[in-house]
């Protein structure tokens, strides 16, 4: 039998830093193995601003996630957002010297790779191609040119750019927790692969993502992304209104917000109210439901005034007929599909990311605030497998090994059956493995000076 295949998801998010070990089963579904999660107290809205206080949450994280799977952890994909981050459309064009060869797979990645060198503004590089539609001599629609026959190939792109210097942070953080970046995935394309249906990515939908930093949107219609953009407000920026509105201390804005909060003011009434304990034996404060709400309420219909912008610059070309799907931390908010429904006039459902894990995964990882981390291991799956098929060569993770025991005579004795070389198969441990694009760049780059980047 060959080894499993564990793939590592790293979630840098505002609020916290999660670390999911997933393997893919017989039936297609996804179990996560171990997972570990830490507070985030070095990233604001999607960007790192503390590299050792990043660092070391990330080792937390990972050492939880590892000592729950028994997996020793070296590779992850990583997720990457923030206010940096823009995308554009972008058509390449290859002409084939021999139109009457089959078009071959290395000349679809070519035709991909040839998007990586296009000129960015200073201080901005390609973090992502993702191919949409090709076209082989002006016969557009094509999904999978391989094999046809034709004197030119071209392909519609989505480009995700961003600032080289935000991602180079989170490549050094990478590296020193100890660790190797395989994949840069742009989170709300993670979180989609998490939550979103086949059938509605062919209808036309929205992804929402509402983090602690920032709101993630991914828009898809017949089956390809559309438009991409991160919005720079999230939970964080609601919890710091309410600490403004009701003159609380942050901890006490955050845990009523949790326990307490609703999108709408109307579904509250004015004599229900939380008792805020008071600073220093001062006297409690008294909030009403009703007021509370009324700050969540402006906050969150700014961030859907801004989701509908974005909504209308691809809506008024192809209509979203399956609406929105809110996920991420901020979706658990009472009364939100309400609000986002109002405020955009589209259906609206929460996206949990359990339709992909198998039964035995724990309950609370189908959690919304849980899609970015399933996300990135289901897509780290996909590019896994992807590069096999390929034949290109890729490191995975490997369960730990096993203890050895010295006895007084010169035997060493294991606990546990130790795979040789022989036998570890198509997913063994690998020699040698490839970096792709954006990470490849940035991972061999030894002279980063560290002290800039702080």
């Amino acid at each position: 039998m060959s080894n499993p295949v564990y793939i590592v998801g790293l979630d840098i998010g505002t609020t916290k830093i999660a670390c999911f070990v997933g393997e893919k089963v017989e039936n297609g579904k996804i179990v996560i193995r171990g997972y570990g999660k830490t507070e985030s107290t070095g990233v604001k809205r999607g960007m790192v601003f503390n590299i050792e206080e990043t660092v070391n949450a990330i080792r937390r994280a990972v050492d939880q996630a590892s000592e729950q799977s028994n997996v020793d952890i070296r590779t992850v994909n990583v997720g990457i957002a923030g206010h940096h981050i823009r995308s554009v459309q972008h058509r390449g064009v290859l002409m084939r010297d021999n139109p009457n060869v089959e078009i071959t797979e290395e000349e679809i990645d070519k035709l991909r790779q040839d998007v990586f060198k296009l000129g960015m503004t200073p201080g901005e590089e390609i973090i992502d191609v993702i191919p949409q539609e090709y076209i082989v001599d002006d016969e557009m629609g094509i999904r999978h040119p391989k094999g046809m026959l034709g004197s030119k190939l071209e392909a519609n792109f989505h480009v995700i750019i961003g600032q080289v210097a935000a991602a180079r942070n989170i490549v050094t953080c990478i590296k020193q927790a100890g660790l190797e970046m395989e994949h840069m995935i742009l989170e709300p394309i993670a979180s989609a692969e998490a939550v979103l249906g086949e059938d509605e990515k062919e209808a036309g939908v929205a992804l929402v993502d509402i983090g602690g930093g920032t709101t993630d949107i991914a828009i898809f219609y017949d089956n390809i992304i559309y438009h991409t953009a991160v919005i720079p407000f999230g939970g964080n920026v609601i919890t710091e209104d309410i600490r403004q509105g009701c003159s609380i201390i942050k901890k006490h804005a955050e845990e009523i917000k949790v326990k307490f909060g609703s999108a709408v003011a109307s579904e509250n009434r004015d004599d229900e109210v939380v008792s805020i304990p008071g600073i220093r034996g001062r006297e409690p404060k008294e909030i009403s439901f009703k007021n509370l709400a009324s700050i969540i309420q402006a906050r969150l219909s700014e961030i859907f005034d801004i989701v509908n912008n974005e909504i209308q610059k691809v809506n008024s070309e192809h209509k979203l007929i399956a609406g929105i799907v809110l996920t991420g931390g901020g979706a658990m908010m009472k009364h939100i599909q309400q609000l986002a429904a109002f405020k955009t006039g589209l259906d609206v459902r929460i996206g949990y990311p359990n339709e992909y894990l198998a039964n035995d995964t724990a309950e609370e990882l189908a959690s919304p605030m849980y899609s970015t981390g399933v996300g990135l291991v289901i897509e780290g799956i996909a590019r896994y497998e992807a590069a096999l098929k390929h034949g290109q060569v890729v490191e995975t993770n490997d369960t730990k090994a096993p203890k050895v025991v010295v006895v007084d005579e010169p035997v060493v004795k294991t606990t546990e059956h130790v795979t040789s070389d022989s036998e570890s198969g198509l997913f063994g441990r690998w020699g040698k493995r490839i970096i792709t694009s954006f990470a490849d760049k940035f991972l061999k780059e030894d002279d980063i000076d560290n002290e800039n980047l702080n």
